[in-house]
């Protein structure tokens, strides 16, 4: 294959050919969820949060009331941990109960020292009084801060560990506000899905990395979880034994192995130039050095980068047109005065006739998606 064929093929993968593949409302929200296998969170909101901004690049109709459904109503999507936090459709809880056991079995330092006591109050309190947010509890004494990220109340660590642990699932999220709710009581359970066995997840992580890049390697499937390769390996191995999958050779990068299911080698390339502004954390984008291999584009999240340092800016969006990358724009949504601020335009590939009216186009599109300011709208 060619780097073209792949990008194509990664493109399909994404859904990034299609005006809107997965239809809408809360229903397309946990399709997409579940076809890309994460939506990655974010705090920084110089622009609607990632999340948001994802999920519209492949619903244009979404709504923030859309996710609310789809989490807190419909509880077809959870938040959990993948290579970062991220949205993780609901069906998929049962291939992240091993992490869940190893964070029962074998606590992150950051949770050390939560006294046992402490964690069966917190979820007494929550069986008892129902689902909580940190602003909730008003009796914590309160200690410094280990890191600018971190809490002054204790009892967030101990929610924090529940939901690692998966005891607790957020069952809303207000901005950046979680509540936290007993998970079976969330969903309804009376015994929660059954454990996956280790080659059963590294089924699910290839399955998942087929579904949203096409063509994969190891790297690009364990993105996040290195320690999987050994296991993913074992799975892919079988799947080529039975020709489900291809090993293929990419020009350029022959000595990376690669594969795809046989149907994505016999698909065409892409027809129709779409234009995206992703999100620096969209899955397209968030593999930086898989970007880069085949889109040839260097992408540099800066927003803790010195003001000096900067070179596209602090939140730069890559604008994708067909299957190439072509600028660079760094926006601020100025939500007081209802305007969309660029900040600053990078061009990546040479301007051409027409493409920069095409794209503010497509940014008129995306500033009306900014600037709803209600969750309906």
């Amino acid at each position: 294959m060619t780097s073209a064929q792949v990008r194509a093929a990664w493109l399909r993968a994404q859904r990034l050919d299609e005006e809107a593949p997965f239809g809408a409302g809360a229903e397309a929200t946990r399709a997409a969820t579940a076809h890309l296998g994460y939506v990655q969170i974010d705090t920084i909101n110089v622009i609607e949060r990632s999340h948001h901004h994802i999920l519209h690049t492949r619903i244009p109709s979404y709504r923030r009331a859309d996710l609310e459904q789809a989490q807190s109503g419909d509880k077809s999507v959870f938040e959990y941990w993948t290579h970062a936090l991220a949205y993780v459709a609901s069906e998929d809880w049962r291939f992240f109960l091993p992490a869940m056991e190893r964070a029962r079995a074998m606590p992150n330092a950051d949770f050390a020292d939560v006294d046992p006591a402490d964690y069966a109050a917190m979820l007494g309190r929550i069986r008892k009084d129902g689902p909580l947010t940190i602003r909730d509890i008003d009796d914590d004494v309160l200690v410094e801060k280990t890191h600018p990220w971190a809490s002054r109340k204790p009892s967030k660590r101990v929610l924090k560990l529940g939901f690692f642990r998966g005891d607790l699932v957020i069952s809303r999220r207000s901005g950046m506000v979680k509540t936290y709710e007993l998970a079976t009581r969330h969903f309804g359970w009376r015994t929660g899905p059954k454990l996956a066995t280790e080659a059963q997840t590294a089924a699910y992580m290839l399955r998942r990395a087929l579904n949203a890049q096409g063509v994969v390697s190891l790297d690009s499937i364990c993105y996040g979880s290195l320690s999987s390769k050994p296991r993913v390996a074992a799975v892919i191995e079988g799947e080529v034994r039975r020709k489900r999958l291809v090993p293929v050779q990419i020009d350029g990068f022959e000595k990376v192995a690669h594969w795809a299911e046989p149907a994505t080698l016999e698909r065409s390339a892409l027809v129709e130039p779409r234009i995206h502004i992703l999100s620096p954390f969209d899955p397209l984008v968030i593999q930086r050095k898989r970007l880069e291999a085949f889109f040839g584009h260097v992408h540099r999240f800066e927003a803790y980068v010195p003001a000096p340092k900067r070179i596209l800016g602090y939140f730069a969006l890559p604008v994708v047109v067909g299957d190439e990358v072509v600028a660079a724009i760094d926006l601020k949504t100025d939500r007081q005065a209802k305007k969309l601020l660029v900040q600053k335009w990078t061009w990546i590939a040479k301007e051409r006739d027409g493409l920069k009216a095409r794209i503010d186009e497509a940014l008129t599109r995306f500033q009306k998606f900014q600037l709803a300011s209600t969750p309906d709208e």
